[in-house]
């Protein structure tokens, strides 16, 4: 039924039926003596000729049409979705209280012109509005410090106090309608301090926000940009993202890049701006020879000098390439001592097939799902849910598993990294940060630790036979992409938003840093270690680098939010997705670009290649693009320098994709935003 007056067939929805509990714990149900009196309980009552009858309030409204269908017209709370990402509006006023010279907040949630969304926060100050103007830019920079960049607020408002309504809480409808003298706070009347900068950022803003003309106050998150325009912009201008956010005008901008007193986070590529030739997509940038642990026929033509493996398994395992399992999207393999595992996941195909990609089925995961899936077993094609759990907070990093298939690690947004059982997702332990957790944990089975970043700005190593955190480092930055161990050497690498990659030594207790390596622009993908030892690192500013031989592998044409891709079968070459809509190949021994695809939209998540699926001379690539595409790209390999890629499959989801496929076998796995989980499987045409 409906519950409101304001208008007929208009109201609140209200559920009942057999279902329904009989309310929350430690909250009594409230008799309901009229439906037309909205109750403040979640559960309510009412006497019917039937007898007691017991209604649940949704918080969803909706109008009835003649024919007794509802037409959702929106929710009561204030959860809301901006660029695809649910968000809590009281999250991020809470945040906004913790600062030291605020001394109250609200957010609102609005729809602008040509229906962009964005979010205006009301700032009460302790200060007053008097130190606003120099205020504004280090508060700016200290909310990129504190909230993820699709939760930071396009629009400051300083007002004197907050509308309150007659029971003392903010009155939210007000304050859209508030006259706030903010025109002091967004302008500045000095003078220009350099014309063609100035006239190059404006230009990038114009290019990433989709305007003709951009002034010289114009705030870059007033206008709509958010998050993907803010990291096309700062790839264009070569600049750290956190400058735009402390100084989001053309003004502040050119004045913060000239100003010798204000410390610039990274490194700034001032050819952008001075003219610089720019490089070709198909540019070949030759970088030094690699150093590592293969021999002296590395050079040489012959394949079968080259080493297959990826991980370095335990002595007494002799398992056949059939039995070999891939369970994450990076491509590595583990395998289970004693696990039979079947062999139909290695299946060959001969001759020259053409593809299509059907939908096997789904699971609905009440949520749009970002992280990537992690496969532990496939016994059957039906999907069924064998167990779920209900974490404290929101999951958008991918889990990881124990060398014994026993604990599924996986972290949240409330800062907690849960140890679950694996066979029923029972709690066996959890750890808490300072901080949302991003990052995938990955498993250390020598030292018997899992190893997981933080927004915090630490990394932690738990162990997970004793319970118990043995280390931590503060690392300067966010990290949001998952370490890479490298078992030989006993090093440990990640990288941070800080644009900083750390190299840790494990051979000792307790563990120490290396070195240090500034390259230039934020990470926010995982790394990978390839044959040599060297480190594959994708940047947000586009380059690909190898940070042992100090120099780029290759750079793409647009930013970078995945990590690269580097699998057995597709021996010394790795594969990298760009925003651009490209998928890069390049020469892992000389950086040269073996291949290129464009996708046609942008690609936020990494490539997965099928190990478990083989021709006889090609292999399979899946990639998703954040419109929604999942496309399965077809190499061949012609001769030793020339490479045929072409499309062997395309299907379209109903919701964004930025989660990073996982491919074995023919079958796809993918989360997808439109809340649900996917499986998808090839077919041929013969």
């Amino acid at each position: 039924m409906l519950v409101g007056e304001n208008a007929p067939n208009y109201g609140e929805i209200y559920v009942s039926g057999h279902c329904i509990a009989t309310g929350y714990f430690n909250h009594d149900i409230m008799p309901l003596n009229t439906v037309k009196k909205l109750p403040e309980s979640s559960f309510c009552c009412s006497v019917n000729e039937k007898g007691r009858q017991l209604y649940f309030k949704t918080g969803d409204f909706a109008q009835q049409l003649p024919g007794g269908d509802l037409v959702f017209i929106g929710r009561n709370d204030r959860t809301v979705k901006v660029n695809g990402n649910r968000i809590a509006l009281e999250e991020i006023e809470n945040t906004i209280r913790t600062h030291e010279d605020v001394g109250d907040a609200a957010v609102i949630f609005k729809h602008g012109e040509r229906e962009i969304a964005y979010l205006e926060a009301y700032i009460v100050r302790k200060s007053g509005h008097d130190s606003v103007k120099n205020w504004i830019s280090s508060f700016r920079g200290w909310l990129v410090d504190k909230l993820p960049l699709a939760m930071i607020p396009n629009r400051l408002f300083f007002v004197d106090s907050l509308p309150m309504s007659s029971s003392r809480k903010v009155d939210y409808n007000l304050l859209a309608s508030l006259k706030c003298s903010v025109a002091d706070i967004f302008t500045e009347s000095e003078q220009i301090p350099d014309g063609n900068l100035l006239q190059t950022i404006k230009e990038a803003f114009c290019d990433a926000l989709v305007v003709e003309n951009v002034n010289n106050d114009d705030d870059f998150f007033t206008m709509g940009g958010d998050s993907i325009s803010a990291a096309h912009t700062c790839h264009k201008l070569g600049i750290n993202m956190k400058l735009l956010y402390t100084f989001p005008t053309p003004l502040k901008l050119v004045t913060a890049l000239l100003d010798s007193k204000i410390r610039v986070p990274t490194r700034l590529d001032m050819e952008v701006f001075v003219g610089g030739a720019q490089l070709s997509k198909g540019t070949d940038l030759k970088i030094n020879k690699p150093h590592g642990r293969l021999s002296s026929k590395l050079g040489e033509p012959d394949a079968e000098n080259h080493p297959h493996k990826v991980l370095k398994l335990d002595g007494d395992l002799n398992i056949a390439n059939a039995t070999s399992f891939a369970i994450n999207r990076c491509n590595k393999v583990m395998c289970g001592e004693n696990y039979n595992i079947s062999k139909s996941f290695q299946e060959t195909w001969v001759g020259e097939p053409k593809g299509s990609i059907r939908k096997l089925w789904k699971v609905h995961m009440e949520s749009c799902v970002d992280a990537s899936p992690l496969i532990v077993v496939r016994e059957n094609d039906i999907g069924f849910v064998q167990w779920e759990v209900k974490l404290e907070g929101r999951v958008e990093c991918s889990a990881a598993i124990l060398g014994d298939f026993s604990v599924v690690v996986v972290g949240c947004y409330k800062g907690k990294i849960y140890f679950l059982n694996s066979l029923n997702g029972s709690i066996v332990w959890t750890f808490q940060t300072g901080g949302e957790v991003k990052s995938q944990p990955v498993v250390d089975r020598q030292r018997h630790l899992v190893w997981c970043g933080s927004y915090d700005h630490s990394l932690y190593a738990l162990d997970y036979q004793s319970y118990c955190c043995v280390y931590k480092l503060d690392c300067g930055g966010s990290i949001y992409g998952s370490p890479a161990i490298d078992d030989v050497d006993e090093r440990l690498y990640f990288a941070s938003t800080n644009g900083c990659m750390t190299a840790l030594s494990l051979k000792a207790v307790p563990f120490s840093v290396l070195w240090m390596q500034d390259l230039g622009a934020p990470v926010f993908g995982s790394l990978s270690i390839n044959h040599n030892g060297n480190v594959i690192c994708c940047l947000v500013n586009g380059h690909v680098v190898a940070v042992d031989v100090n120099g780029s592998i290759g750079i793409t044409g647009g930013p970078i939010f995945a990590g690269p891709c580097l699998s057995r079968v597709l021996y010394n070459q790795v594969v990298v997705c760009s925003r651009d809509g490209g998928v890069y190949s390049f020469n892992l021994d000389t950086g040269n670009l073996l291949w290129k695809h464009d996708l046609g939209n942008p690609i936020g998540s990494s490539a997965y290649i099928d190990e478990h699926l083989q021709y006889h001379s090609d292999r399979l690539i899946c990639v998703c693009s954040s419109s929604g595409n999942i496309v399965v790209l077809r190499i061949q390999l012609c001769d030793e320098e020339r490479y045929v890629v072409e499309e062997f499959g395309r299907v379209d989801m109903e919701g964004d994709i930025f989660s990073s496929p996982v491919m074995i076998g023919g079958r796809i796995f993918v989360g997808c935003r439109d809340d649900y989980l996917h499986c998808l499987g090839i077919q041929t045409s013969q």
